[in-house]
C-alpha cells in the first residue's frame, strides 16, 4: 500500500457508539467514515463494529439487507468488533444464544460482566477503558491471540485480520487509544 495514502476506516452507523471513534481514528493517522450501506462498505479499508445493543444491530442489519455484504467484507477487510460488535463476530453467543456472523472463533456470554449498574472502568495495557454491559469472552478457539485480559478472562483478542474487544476504548478522551492504533496498524499491514 502507498504509505502516503490515508486509510479510510468505516464505523458501522446503524446503532451504538459511532462518533466517539472519529477523534481516535484521525489521531492514529487515518480518515473516519460512518457507513450504513453496502456501497459504503466498498469505499473503506477497514471496518469497526461499534458498541451498542447487539440484538438491535442484528435487527437493523437484517431490515436493511446488509447481512451478506457485511459477511463478505469480514472475509476481505480488517474488522474490529467492540462490545456488541464482538458479539456479532463471535462464533458462539450465550445468555441467551443469538445469531452471529461466526467470523471469529470465540464464545461470548452477553452481559457477562453484569448489567448497566455493574459497568466499570479499568486500565487495559495502561489505558483506561469502559466495560458497559460487556460480554465475557469465555473461550477462544485455535489461533486466537489474547492481547489483554480482565479478571482472568480474555478481553482483547485477534485472529488474522479480525480483532475484538469486550470493552470500549473510544469513550476515553486520550487520542488515539492503543487499540485504535493497533487496529489501524493491522489495516495498514493488510491493505
Amino acid at each position: 500500500m502507498d504509505r502516503e495514502k490515508k486509510l479510510l476506516i468505516g464505523v458501522l452507523a446503524l446503532q451504538g457508539a459511532v462518533q466517539p471513534h472519529k477523534a481516535h481514528i484521525e489521531a492514529a493517522g487515518a480518515d473516519f467514515m460512518a457507513v450504513k450501506t453496502a456501497a459504503d462498505f466498498e469505499k473503506i479499508d477497514a471496518l469497526i463494529l461499534p458498541g451498542g445493543e447487539s440484538t438491535t444491530m442484528l435487527k437493523l442489519i437484517e431490515r436493511f439487507d446488509l447481512w451478506d455484504s457485511l459477511a463478505d467484507q469480514f472475509t476481505k477487510k480488517p474488522v474490529w468488533g467492540i462490545c456488541a460488535g464482538s458479539i456479532l463476530l463471535a462464533e458462539t453467543v450465550l445468555s441467551p444464544t443469538q445469531k452471529s456472523f461466526a467470523a471469529l472463533p470465540i464464545t461470548v456470554e452477553r452481559n457477562g460482566y453484569g448489567r448497566q449498574l455493574d459497568s466499570h472502568h479499568v486500565d487495559i495495557n495502561g489505558y483506561p477503558v469502559s466495560f458497559i454491559r460487556a460480554p465475557i469472552i469465555t473461550e477462544v478457539g485455535q489461533g486466537v491471540e489474547v492481547i489483554a485480559s480482565h479478571n482472568d478472562r480474555p478481553a482483547w483478542v485477534k485472529k488474522g485480520h479480525i480483532m475484538a474487544t469486550a470493552f470500549h476504548p473510544e469513550l476515553t478522551l486520550d487520542f488515539p487509544s492503543p487499540m485504535h492504533r493497533a487496529f489501524i496498524d493491522l489495516a495498514r499491514e493488510t491493505a
